[in-house]
């Protein structure tokens, strides 16, 4: 069983930056593959990044591509998401998730953090 803790939201500026962190335990961290969704209210949960085991392969949904850069840190069970030129648009509850298997579709991931609030004021 994996516990995923995230922390790292908050208020910005449109244009300004966040890092979000997951902290994750009760597993064996470098065995999953590990992604960032969001959701905002009333849509859909949807993807924004996802990285494999060993940080080699990374993905971004294209709405975040160039802004946000996803990594990893297997030696302190943590996986981020650098936000920069945040925008009103990523205001979301942001979500880490964690998988035997690298994908972008949020029903395949086994464990889920609790999320952290982020808002982008204009």
């Amino acid at each position: 069983q994996v516990q995923l803790v995230e922390s790292g939201g908050g208020l910005v500026q449109a244009g300004g930056s966040l890092r979000l962190s997951c902290a994750a335990s009760g597993g064996t961290f470098s065995s999953y593959a590990m992604g960032w969704f969001r959701q905002a209210p009333g849509k859909e949960r949807e993807f924004v990044a996802g990285i494999s085991w060993t940080g080699g392969s990374t993905y971004y949904a294209e709405s975040v591509k160039g802004r946000f850069t996803i990594s990893r840190d297997n030696a302190k069970n943590t996986v981020y998401l650098q936000m920069n030129r945040l925008k009103p648009e990523d205001t979301a509850i942001y979500y880490c998730a964690a998988d035997r298997h690298l994908g972008r579709v949020g029903a395949m991931y086994e464990y889920w953090g609790q999320g952290t609030q982020v808002i982008v004021s204009s």
